[in-house]
């Protein structure tokens, strides 16, 4: 990746920093709920054989009430615990009391049951730090989500961005390790970024 394109990154993951911390607790809570109502109205994610998501940190966009929401429709969630060196797999859940801190303080789920992988038919809702209108996602520089999801692994699920509108940029800087979402959801409106929604 080129040095440019790091400083790119660098700056506008500062941006997004300084936004959020303008976001009050009754309004995180208010996005996460209309987020969550909005991404389970979709045909896409009534069609969707398998749901994984995520448990956001306290900055981000919350995912407790689409966990619910998703619980009540497929009977489970599915959700990431990290994987040395810089993997992720996903484990069913029913309940979000059983979730306990990881790697970077995200809350994770047991490995009952053991992994479970994704495919095409699945879909994967992804946090980001920022989006743009084409797919691309700033995440915080791991590559986990690019790696789990790589486009020469193949039969990839449908991956969903999901973030408050305010991290929707007018261009994110990206590379072609940089895996792109086939939607974005916020707190106001949902974007189709690869004709996944028709």
């Amino acid at each position: 990746m080129s040095s440019q394109i790091l400083e790119a990154k660098r700056r506008l993951r500062g941006q997004m920093a300084r936004l959020r911390g303008d976001v009050t607790p009754e309004a995180s809570a208010r996005a996460g709920r209309l987020a969550a109502e909005s991404l389970m109205e979709l045909d896409l994610v009534r069609r969707a054989r398998r749901i994984a998501l995520y448990a956001a940190l306290p900055y981000e966009l919350p995912t407790r009430p689409l966990f619910a929401a998703v619980v009540e429709k497929k009977g489970v969630a599915l959700l990431p615990r990290t994987v040395k060196p810089l993997g992720l797999e996903f484990f069913a859940v029913e309940r979000w009391a059983d979730l306990r801190p990881g790697d970077f303080g995200v809350l994770e789920p047991p490995t009952a049951g053991g992994a479970v992988r994704l495919l095409a038919g699945d879909l994967v809702v992804v946090p980001g730090v920022a989006f743009d209108a084409a797919g691309f996602r700033l995440g915080h520089g791991k590559g986990y989500y690019d790696r789990a999801f790589a486009i020469e692994l193949g039969d990839s699920p449908t991956l969903v961005g999901f973030g408050y509108e305010f991290q929707i940029v007018e261009a994110v800087p990206h590379d072609e390790r940089d895996r792109r979402m086939d939607a974005i959801e916020t707190d106001q409106k949902i974007r189709d970024c690869s004709g996944c929604l028709r």
